[in-house]
C-alpha cells in the first residue's frame, strides 16, 4: 500500500519568500517505499524536509496526482529555478485557498459556527491531500 505525503522544508520556503513566490512551498508525491526514508534523501539539494502529513492511498501513479493538484494550485516549474534542481511535487498554495476550503468544508458537514482560522501547516497539508485524493 502505498502514501500521499506533504512535506516542507524551512530553507525552501525562506529562499522562496525572497525571490518572491511564497512561503507556503509544500512538497506533495506518492510513494510506496517508508515515507521516512523519502523525506530523508530530500529534494532540491536540502536536507531539512519535513513530513507535514501523510495519508495511505492504493493504486494511485505520482504524475496523475501531480496534474490534477496542478489544476487547482500553482505549480513550480524546476526549469525557472536552478535552486530547486528539478524537483517535481512543489507547489505553491495561496493561504485564501486554503481558508476557503476549511469555510466550505466547515460549512457542508453542517457547522453554524465560524471556524478558527489561524492556518498552520497541516491545514496546508489536508488541502494538498484532499486535491490529491479526488
Amino acid at each position: 500500500m502505498g502514501h500521499l505525503y506533504v512535506a516542507r522544508s524551512a530553507t525552501l520556503g525562506k529562499w522562496a519568500s525572497d525571490v518572491g513566490l511564497s512561503k507556503h512551498i509544500y512538497k506533495l508525491g506518492f510513494t510506496e517505499e517508508p515515507i521516512a526514508g523519502v523525506i530523508a534523501a530530500g529534494w532540491a539539494g536540502l536536507t531539512d524536509w519535513k513530513p507535514v502529513k501523510q495519508q495511505a492511498a492504493d493504486g494511485l501513479d505520482e504524475a496523475a496526482i501531480l496534474d490534477r493538484v496542478a489544476g487547482k494550485v500553482k505549480s513550480i516549474d524546476p526549469t525557472l529555478y536552478p535552486r530547486i534542481k528539478g524537483t517535481q511535487g512543489l507547489f505553491k498554495i495561496v493561504p485564501a485557498q486554503v481558508e476557503n476550503h476549511i469555510i466550505v468544508t466547515h460549512a457542508l458537514a453542517g457547522n453554524e459556527s465560524d471556524p478558527e482560522l489561524k492556518l498552520k501547516p497541516a491545514d496546508f497539508a489536508d488541502y494538498l491531500i484532499h486535491l490529491a485524493s479526488r
